[in-house]
């Protein structure tokens, strides 16, 4: 008999519940504060967010039911398979059991419609009938608009200039589901207009596609903003992914020395590794991991502050670590990493120390992504590469080491859609690029004044 490759979970075995690490943390996050530095209160969100998702935005609950029309609907592809990658095992020479958690079964290709399809839900709940989103890569906007479809809502999506321009399928991707997707910034907003004015060639950012689609939403009739990561319900939703694979590992008598994640706004990293932090805070040893581009070191090299989540300041400022909100980031094709802020609980349990952050370079994570395909068949998006090269450093220090390590990651999302990035490889355009200090320098100008973190 061949040994085991998929560690499978029955449809009755996938999680009926969220995760909620704020319950556990040893320390609480601190709150979003407004710019004279006073804690938000609920209906500071109320334009922007359903009252219902706001509620688990601020729950201290370590359990949150997941309604049955949003199980109904995950049930299309969860529980998703845990596999074990022998062949990227043997292609090592490694001793270390490597373990991967499989988002991309998802309509969409990614572990993004875990949290689209409740939050459309919620919003369908509150009597919302159109949400407005940013994407980067695309991979948030196709599954917001696959969520917004399932439930019967309008879509409209802003998507960063540079990914408009390199991932065209993506745009189709969202069209198909009914969604209207526009690149950002457009001049159908007075921020995206402004921005336009002063930098007419501008690649865009994350930070300015979230204003124009808060401000398209806080202006719309019957309109609610939705976001991809960064907030708490949103990384809440994304641990379904760890539960399962805590039940998968119990299955095969298993259990990870090391859990790796990609890191953007923070959304699959915490997924994957927030239900194992749980254990850590409890005495588990377990090393936790966190890997961002070079090119946007916001973990590795960004200072914790409270700064904006957008260009045009329309959020609370929320305590992370951040380039500034100002930051436009280089075109790497890693378009799912570019943004300039943490998620504040992924901030938080760095602060912790109970995660660590490495930064790596997207020639390493293109050799990485080829050998995962290599050996494994799957081919990576660019964001899930940076989690695959972590992976393959941890196993050769298994190997150098001569030791037993079990190493889990979440395979966050597949590359099919990502097939000009690696075109650009095989070309010979890509290159490495590491943020210069000057221009980091200049985009944390902009959170000058703005109130300090506690231990900032």
């Amino acid at each position: 008999m061949p040994e085991q490759v998929k560690i499978l979970l029955n449809e009755d075995e996938m999680p009926r519940q969220w995760y909620n690490i704020q319950a556990d943390l040893p320390k609480p996050c601190p709150p979003p504060v407004d710019k004279d530095g006073n804690p938000i209160g609920p209906d500071t969100l109320a334009p922007v967010f359903p009252m219902n998702l706001i509620e688990q935005e601020v729950s201290q609950e370590r359990w949150i039911d997941i309604p049955e029309p949003v199980l109904d609907v995950l049930m299309q592809w969860r529980p998703s398979p845990l596999y074990r990658a022998r062949k990227l095992e043997k292609a090592l020479g490694t001793p270390a059991r490597i373990y991967y958690k499989n988002e991309g079964v998802s309509p969409p290709g990614s572990h993004k419609p875990n949290t689209a399809v409740a939050q459309a839900y919620y919003n369908k709940e509150f009597g919302i009938k159109r949400l407005t989103t940013e994407t980067g890569a695309g991979q948030w906007g196709s599954a917001l608009a696959y969520g917004c479809k399932q439930m019967g809502l309008e879509c409209k999506v802003y998507m960063v200039r540079i990914s408009f321009d390199q991932k065209p399928f993506r745009k189709i991707m969202m069209q198909t589901w009914g969604a209207n997707c526009v690149a950002s910034p457009s001049t159908e907003t007075q921020a995206g207009r402004a921005i336009l004015k002063e930098y007419p060639d501008t690649p865009g950012s994350l930070g300015i596609a979230i204003s124009e689609a808060i401000e398209a939403a806080v202006t719309g009739k019957d309109s609610r903003y939705s976001l991809g990561s960064v907030l708490n319900h949103v990384l809440m939703h994304q641990t379904v992914i760890g539960l399962e694979a805590k039940k998968q590992f119990e299955k095969v008598g298993d259990y990870p020395d090391v859990v790796i994640g990609c890191a953007g706004g923070g959304s699959n990293f915490a997924g994957i590794s927030f239900p194992f932090i749980c254990d850590k805070i409890a005495g588990k040893e377990i090393k936790v991991v966190a890997v961002e581009p070079s090119a946007c070191p916001t973990l590795t090299r960004a200072p914790y502050a409270y700064d904006s989540g957008d260009v045009a300041m329309m959020t609370p400022l929320l305590p992370m670590h951040s380039l500034g909100h100002t930051f436009v980031p280089p075109p790497i094709h890693a378009g799912g990493l570019r943004y300039h802020g943490m998620a504040p609980l992924v901030s938080h349990c760095l602060k912790l120390g109970l995660i660590e952050a490495g930064a790596l370079h997207q020639l390493e994570c293109y050799e990485a992504a080829l050998m995962f395909a290599y050996s494994e068949g799957f081919i990576p998006a660019p964001e899930t590469s940076h989690a695959i090269a972590q992976v393959v450093r941890e196993a050769r220090l298994a190997k150098e080491e001569g030791r037993e390590r079990v190493i889990l990651f979440n395979w966050s999302g597949h590359g099919l859609m990502d097939l000009t990035g690696y075109q650009a490889y095989f070309d010979g355009k890509l290159e490495d690029y590491a943020l210069p200090e000057e221009q980091m320098m200049r985009s944390l100008a902009s959170m000058e004044g703005l109130p300090k973190p506690p231990s900032a």
